[in-house]
């Protein structure tokens, strides 16, 4: 199996370890809280299109400073779209409404609460709800107000003040209030993954409702705070009085949806085989700019698959009509069935301007054998990808080095003046070279699934280490216990790559093993750190903040569910600290390449693959913007349904 990154919407309908990247709880508290960091900077210059300045501040110690009034928020300089815009320029603004789009999800589901880690959470269980603020998908560092009509907030950014639209509801008619917003903060505080209660909790000092439609959050001095109204502008949003009502809470796994304010409503339901979602003609954001010309199905139906081939033949057959291939084996040979040769469905590539997922092997920290670099060098130069992309993939893939790869922002070469100032007073913490040397790449192979030059390589390391060979011909250490390696996996299409990488393993005289569980279980090792490696991904934003904490931050090594490697540096810490508290681009660009060269260094991945493009197929059935956004696909907002071309599929016995 081979993935498309995770940025990509409907990449969470395919199998195995990418999954996680759009939906179920950790991909979606993911989204969220990058969501929050990626918009999350300094504040804008005012010009044209920039808020402008009000002469008092609404709080006594703020009574002289300049507060910003806008309908935004930019990182670094003005917002794209000026006050007034009437809609996106990436959309179709007169796009048809109507039809419907369908997709495949794998596994199963049990629950329909996308923010508890009780349950295994449906496909797309988050459409159902919008946050204060939302980005769009052709810049970068900006948010504009959805739920609320203005923001307001010091240059500081010490705290923030969202006026509600008045025209909001809920699904259910009940009108939205500042009460159901400080109610789901305070819902994500109580009983929020942890992770994310460790992020309110530690940068908020307070929520505080000023009128029916107006809220104030406070943050706590001595913290960066330029990400800070962003971070609570992205929470959802969710009907107070329903929960009080129902005795609901976010920590419960339930398969009755929360009430929301989103586009989608949930319409049918077979639980853990089939989703489908309708829209909501009472929707109250059809004319809000941010939406003309989106949301244009009547429906998205999910179908769920236990096997990517079954999965495959069900799409072959017309079961679903949309398809992101994850499989590079599928797109290079699979395609020649009869819609495909005859233009009933087409094959394209389309142009992907997101950073990589990150997917990589991670090591687990908190096991002693892992402690030493020299183990986590070795067991990664047995991983051929160049082997792996030739023989397994068609050449269709490209290996990831950095956390930021295809970005500006991935560390490049030996580290500049202005890194070193930052990489300099933590080196004690990180790995030799790192001010001296080029960052770390993944290592290069040879044509053969085992190549000997990484194999003596990786021997020495381990002979070093104090893993040297037995009489058995295995590794173990000066007590004798062998060095075994135990490699999880819950899809079956992720064994043609993982086969080999055991094999090489047990090369080296390392005990190594395939251990195929199901992604119920999988779910649950993880969440308990049981394991010695697994996939994940580390997905990373253009203008990152304050959620790189939960993925490379000690304060969350034992808690997050994306700080799987349990990685606890101080080094790291310091240069977290440098990104979030940038006050400039390149203040940031320098702060991010010196926390990716860090990073690389310690070696707690092995770096993947990543595919430039999205790869999609699909019943010609719909149309999209000639022109996509650089970061989204966008299939599900942004297409639409053609009933023509559907009225000729029907005809001739392709769709039902």
């Amino acid at each position: 199996m081979t993935t498309t990154p995770a940025a990509t919407q409907n990449a969470a309908f395919g199998p195995g370890p990418h999954r996680r990247a759009a939906f179920g709880a950790a991909g979606l508290l993911a989204g969220l809280m990058l969501a929050g960091a990626a918009v999350a900077q300094s504040a804008p210059t005012p010009s044209a299109s920039a808020p402008s300045a009000q002469p008092a501040a609404p709080a006594a110690d703020q009574a002289a400073a300049e507060v910003i009034t806008s309908y935004g928020i930019s990182t670094f300089g003005p917002l794209k779209y000026a006050k007034g815009f009437k809609h996106l320029d990436y959309v179709n603004p007169d796009a048809p409404k109507g039809g419907e789009i369908s997709e495949w999800a794998f596994g199963g589901f049990d629950s329909m609460n996308p923010y508890s880690v009780m349950g295994r959470s449906g496909a797309l269980s988050s459409i159902f709800y919008e946050s204060l603020m939302t980005k769009t998908d052709d810049e970068v560092g900006a948010a504009y107000c959805l739920l609320c009509e203005t923001i307001e907030y010091p240059k500081n950014r010490a705290w923030v003040i969202f006026t509600l639209r008045p025209d909001v509801t809920f699904s259910d008619g009940t009108k939205l209030t500042a009460e159901d917003v400080k109610f789901s903060y305070e819902e994500f505080l109580r009983h929020g993954l942890p992770s994310f209660r460790a992020v309110l909790g530690s940068q908020v000092e307070s929520a505080q409702v000023l009128g029916p439609l107006k809220i104030k959050f406070t943050f706590k001095k001595g913290i960066p705070t330029r990400d800070l109204p962003q971070t609570v502008g992205s929470l959802p949003i969710f009907e107070k009085a329903e929960f009080v009502r129902d005795h609901r809470s976010l920590d419960k796994s339930g398969l009755k949806p929360f009430v929301g304010t989103g586009p989608y409503v949930l319409d049918t339901m077979k639980t853990g085989q089939e989703l489908v979602y309708k829209r909501n003609p009472k929707y109250w954001g059809w004319n809000n700019p941010l939406n003309v010309g989106r949301w244009n199905f009547d429906k998205i139906r999910i179908e769920y698959y236990a096997d990517y081939n079954a999965a495959f033949e069900g799409f072959k057959g017309g079961s679903y009509t949309f398809r992101n291939e994850a499989l590079s084996k599928l797109w290079a040979t699979g395609y020649n069935f009869p819609a495909v040769e005859k233009g009933y469905v087409k094959k394209v590539s389309l142009p992907n301007g997101n950073i990589a997922s990150g997917q990589s092997f991670v090591f687990n920290l908190r096991r002693p054998k892992f402690d030493d670099i020299r183990v986590r060098e070795a067991l990664a130069l047995m991983f051929n990808f160049d082997w792996s992309n030739k023989t397994l993939f068609y050449g269709l893939y490209h290996r990831i080095n950095s956390f930021w790869q295809n970005s500006d922002l991935q560390a490049k070469g030996k580290p500049s003046p202005a890194e070193l100032k930052l990489l300099d007073p933590v080196a004690k913490y990180l790995p030799t070279g790192v001010l001296t040397e080029d960052a770390v790449m993944a290592p290069t192979s040879g044509p053969r699934q085992l190549d000997r030059r990484n194999l003596r390589k990786a021997s020495v390391l381990l002979d070093e280490a104090g893993w040297k060979v037995g009489k058995n011909g295995m590794r173990q250490n000066a007590k004798g216990v062998p060095l075994r390696i135990e490699i999880l996996n819950d899809s079956p299409s992720f064994d043609r790559i993982l086969v080999p990488y055991v094999e090489n393993l047990r090369r080296l005289g390392v005990e190594a093993r395939l251990t195929r569980i199901d992604n119920a279980q999988m779910a649950d090792r993880e969440r308990t750190y049981d394991f010695d490696i697994v996939t994940a991904q580390f997905s990373m934003g253009y203008t990152p903040g304050a959620s790189l904490r939960q993925y490379f931050g000690s304060q969350s090594a034992d808690s997050s569910i994306f700080n799987l490697m349990g990685l606890k540096n101080k080094g790291i810490d310091q240069l977290i600290d440098d990104v979030t508290e940038a006050k400039s681009q390149d203040q940031l660009d320098t702060a991010v390449h010196a926390l990716d060269r860090a990073l690389r260094a310690i070696r707690f991945w092995i770096p993947q693959w990543y595919n430039p493009n999205y790869n999609v197929a699909y019943y010609d059935i719909f149309d999209h913007p000639k022109t996509l956004p650089r970061y989204a696909l966008g299939e599900l907002d942004l297409w639409w349904y053609d009933a023509k071309k559907a009225a000729a599929l029907k005809a001739a016995g392709v769709l039902n």
